[in-house]
């Protein structure tokens, strides 16, 4: 019978789970054995987990490693920090020291010990990167001012501020924890080499086709992980995903479905499909290169976001994509989000879509913007939600006069030409592994300051604010703080454009247990609390 159950999400945004599993089947004991077969619709750019901000590593690469901390995996919120490498910790009265202990006995794979003095250069290779070293969430550690081990079991971050988020920070599930000697070698190595603490070992990669891992019998955690292995397929098709599933050749992909992908699964395997939705941490965004004309000039970024129809196109594309709201830098319904009526004075977030457009084609006139003017829109090559997505954005743009054409790119191959700067405007998307403004908004801080601010400005306005507002100790404040920076991201400077949020449908063989979706496709991938029933 199928069940609805329903839990906020930061204690606002609906999370919705329809399971077609019985109230007894959810108290069964894991049985241990099988091979989890599992889709990932995007290879990764590379291994290294620090350098990269894509599904496409974690989904793969995540089960052969562990983290400080890590999200409880049984909360679909996925907002509580647990423990994971790091057996406690303490913070100092003033919050501005975290002492971290961490467990004893915990082995990589290649069967030396891990210690406090590779969780130290695993973070300074994070917060402190070396020159020509991409560190994806560098900015969102601002705050730390050192990182000590004074005793092979202990770690100690030591803060220039009080920040409510470190915690959460800490649970980041790209900051995989790798081995100093190797770094200290060659601090690249992990970016086409894998070796971890987790509970998988790496099989092989065979490009274009899969990724296999195999259980780590001297994994630190006893008795798990309870699958004997897991087999990653790289099938980018929508289509070919479906029928993976339909034809039980695959258990689950584990980022999302259409709606009506959902529909055709529910329909073609009834109780032998589970489904699981949830609101997604993902907005779709366009990221326009500043260093090129005419995207430096604010009036013609304006322009494009004007011409955008948020309000109908969430009507429209919510039936076809996984798409859903219409938001701003939060997700809408939580804590930090900017209320609808508020959103609307925003440029491009209006209900007049006639006047908009009347005001965009006005500022491609004063920007010397000519009718007619071409050029080429770069789009990852993932269906969901890119393609209509891109569909949509080249329609309303036509609207205002422009020629725009979409290029494809290949989805593993789509980070390098935005880190290249090789674009004029391109897809992007800001996907969170928590619903807080530190992790969600790092990426607009100035190039340099971030290592994934792809329209490549520096605004030192924005950055001043970004700070503002992970300090800030009140509420109300910081929610002030957070619509001055979302004004001036979304409105004044329009560094980039929001188009609609993400909406997550996970439709999946019921035989897949101990696996709970949350608003982030990051978290819950290290499969260690998975197993399959007979």
């Amino acid at each position: 019978m199928r069940t609805r159950l329903v839990r906020s999400a930061l204690t606002a945004a609906p999370l919705v789970v329809l399971a077609l599993l019985s109230n007894a089947s959810a108290q069964e004991r894991p049985r241990s054995g099988g091979e989890l077969i599992y889709m990932v619709p995007s290879e990764p750019p590379s291994y290294d987990g620090h350098k990269e901000g894509t599904f496409g590593v974690v989904h793969p690469v995540a089960p052969h490693y562990n983290t400080l901390l890590r999200m409880d995996p049984t909360d679909r919120t996925g907002t509580r920090p647990v423990p994971d490498l790091a057996e406690s910790w303490t913070i100092s009265p003033d919050g501005l020291t975290y002492t971290v202990k961490l467990r004893q006995g915990v082995r990589f794979h290649d069967g030396s010990m891990m210690t406090s003095r590779d969780v130290k250069a695993s973070y300074d290779k994070i917060v402190f990167p070396p020159a020509n070293v991409i560190s994806m969430r560098k900015g969102a550690y601002t705050a730390i001012e050192v990182i000590e081990a004074p005793d092979p079991h202990t770690v100690v971050f030591r803060l220039k501020w009080p920040q409510a988020s470190f915690l959460t920070n800490l649970a980041s599930p790209y900051n995989w924890i790798f081995k100093a000697d190797i770094l200290a070698k060659d601090v690249r190595w992990y970016e086409t080499n894998v070796m971890g603490t987790g509970p998988f070992k790496f099989v092989e990669h065979v490009k274009g086709s899969h990724w296999v891992g195999k259980k780590n019998p001297d994994y630190w955690d006893k008795g798990k992980p309870y699958l004997d292995g897991y087999r990653a397929l790289f099938i980018s098709s929508s289509s070919s995903q479906v029928a993976a599933i339909r034809g039980e050749r695959a258990h689950i992909q584990f980022r999302s479905f259409s709606p009506a992908d959902r529909d055709a699964l529910v329909a073609a395997l009834g109780p032998k499909i589970t489904v699981q939705e949830s609101p997604w941490d993902c907005g779709q965004l366009v990221t326009m290169n500043q260093e090129r004309k005419p995207w430096n000039d604010r009036r013609v970024r304006r322009a494009l976001t004007l011409a955008l129809d948020r309000w109908e196109a969430s009507k429209n594309l919510s039936r076809i994509a996984v798409v859903k709201e219409v938001g701003g830098i939060q997700v809408p319904g939580t804590p930090w989000a900017t209320p609808p009526a508020e959103l609307e004075k925003l440029a491009g977030y209006g209900r007049d879509i006639k006047a908009a457009r009347a005001e965009a084609r006005r500022l491609l006139r004063e920007a010397g913007v000519p009718d007619g003017f071409a050029f080429t829109f770069k789009n990852r090559g993932i269906p969901q939600p890119y393609e209509p997505i891109a569909i949509w954005l080249i329609d309303q743009w036509k609207q205002i006069g422009l020629n725009v054409k979409m290029e494809t790119i290949e989805a593993s191959a789509h980070v390098s030409f935005l880190r290249r700067g090789d674009f004029e405007v391109a897809s992007d998307a800001q996907c969170g592994f928590v619903v807080e403004p530190d992790v969600d908004l790092q990426k607009f801080q100035s190039v340099g300051i971030s290592d994934n601010n792809y329209s490549r400005y520096k605004d030192p306005v924005l950055d001043d604010l970004y700070v503002r507002q992970a300090r800030a100790v009140d509420p109300e404040e910081r929610k002030r703080l957070l619509r001055a920076f979302e004004k001036r991201l979304l409105d004044e400077e329009v560094h980039y454009l929001y188009t609609l949020q993400w909406h997550r449908i996970v439709a999946h063989s019921a035989k897949v247990r101990g696996w709970t979706i949350t608003p982030s496709h990051f978290l819950n991938q290290q499969l260690d609390t998975v197993w399959l029933a007979e």
